[in-house]
């Protein structure tokens, strides 16, 4: 009997070892993430990120585009938002920016590189990153790769049937409607958000993640942003085009954009790229989709994205979409298809992520503006910096000061 016990504790013992060989990198790379993810630690993570996650890497284009370029201008000194007055070179600073740049009339007016960032540096986009996915399933449905978007989420993918998705149409998904429950407050470290991103930082799949979510009231009805409804999205691109976004991304948008970099996706342990917020690229080539949509899809002679889509992403055909509803989890701004939509008259379009990164683009004067930041006070809800329509008011009031006619590319 004492050596079978003897036996099998050499077995188990085995398996120990086994198991702490196969789980312990992971785990320990978990711990590393947790730890850079401090708020002290942002500005050189958010800068950094493919030393800490995996990736797939996308090369910058084979006849880069370079904005023409004049000598920076002087941003006007302060603004004013909620009733308040800022000096803009003191809020640029105390919301962390890390990169600042302003391109008017389709020439870079000012850029400026701050905490570590430079010109070549690729910085996390985190959910601006949704507005690019949005963009390739534009691209797309107009190849007659992708159905109907009233289709819902489980006829394309039956894995979904069971879940939180099944019986959502995929235009409820893109407007951010799904009705599924998700906990988006990021400052809660029990909040849904943060499971997911626990999972990722272990590697873990997040196609399973997202089959886990269940619904909580009837899809398109209310105005609700659940990170998880854009890697939805991504899984119904791999579907429809059969490649991985990162390579559909390259094809598609990178590569006649005319990037100047290259840039990466962060990917998971199955090799599905973050497409909720893993894109890391520069400011400039970033400024290339903010340029795309400012001339409604095309570049040069080119029509990446269709118009029709450009036209519908920004449409808010539903009264829970729009500014003010009673409606939304968000009324202080519209929201399309996985762009915000700013209340106001300008046909402003923003990709925004968390900590302060933006894509601003006012078609009205002609201006795009792209903010990367890392801002430490992000979870200060209270914190001027870290209040949207605050920096809302700052992008506004650069573009209003840069307002002249149109160029004549459209």
């Amino acid at each position: 009997m004492s050596k079978i016990i003897k036996l099998l504790f050499v077995l188990f013992f085995g398996i120990l070892v086994v198991l702490g060989l196969k789980y312990a990198p992971k785990y320990l790379r978990a711990m590393e993430i947790a730890e850079k993810s401090q708020m002290e630690h942002i500005e050189d993570t958010f800068i950094n990120m493919d030393a800490y996650f995996e990736k797939t890497e996308v090369q910058k284009a084979a006849t880069p585009f370079k904005y023409p370029q004049t000598t920076n201008i002087e941003l006007p000194t302060s603004f004013t938002a909620n009733g308040q007055n800022f000096n803009t070179l003191n809020y640029l600073d105390s919301s962390y920016t890390q990169g600042f740049l302003v391109i008017q009339n389709d020439t870079i007016v000012y850029e400026n590189y701050w905490r570590g960032m430079k010109e070549d540096t690729r910085h996390i986009s985190w959910s601006m990153a949704k507005s690019v996915v949005s963009a390739l399933l534009g691209i797309a449905k107009g190849e007659g790769k992708f159905g109907s978007l009233e289709k819902t989420v489980d006829e394309y993918l039956p894995q979904f049937k069971g879940t939180g998705y099944e019986g959502v149409s995929v235009k409820d998904v893109l407007q951010m409607s799904s009705g599924v429950k998700f906990n988006e407050d990021y400052a809660d470290p029990n909040s849904d958000i943060q499971r997911w991103f626990k999972t990722f930082a272990l590697g873990e799949s997040q196609d399973a993640f997202a089959q886990t979510l269940v619904n909580e009231r009837p899809p398109g009805t209310y105005n609700h942003y659940v990170s998880i409804n854009t890697h939805v999205l991504g899984m119904l691109l791999v579907q429809a085009t059969g490649k991985p976004i990162a390579q559909y991304f390259k094809e598609k948008l990178w590569e006649p954009l005319g990037a100047e970099h290259n840039a990466y996706w962060l990917i998971d342990e199955e090799g599905m790229e973050m497409a909720l917020g893993g894109l890391n690229a520069t400011l400039r080539d970033y400024g290339k989709v903010g340029s795309l949509f400012l001339h409604k899809g095309k570049w040069g002679e080119q029509q990446l994205v269709p118009a029709s889509w450009v036209a519908e992403s920004q449409s808010m055909d539903k009264e829970h979409l729009q500014p003010q509803s009673k409606n939304s989890l968000h009324p202080d701004v519209g929201y399309g298809y996985q762009w915000w939509i700013p209340n106001g008259k300008d046909g402003e379009l923003w990709a925004r992520g968390v900590f302060n990164q933006y894509i601003y683009i006012n078609p009205t004067t002609n201006t795009v503006i792209v903010k990367l930041s890392a801002n430490q006070k992000f979870y200060e809800y209270t914190h001027p910096t870290s209040d949207g329509l605050v920096n809302l008011e700052l992008l506004r009031m650069v573009a209003n000061s840069l307002a002249a006619p149109k160029s004549e590319i459209q």
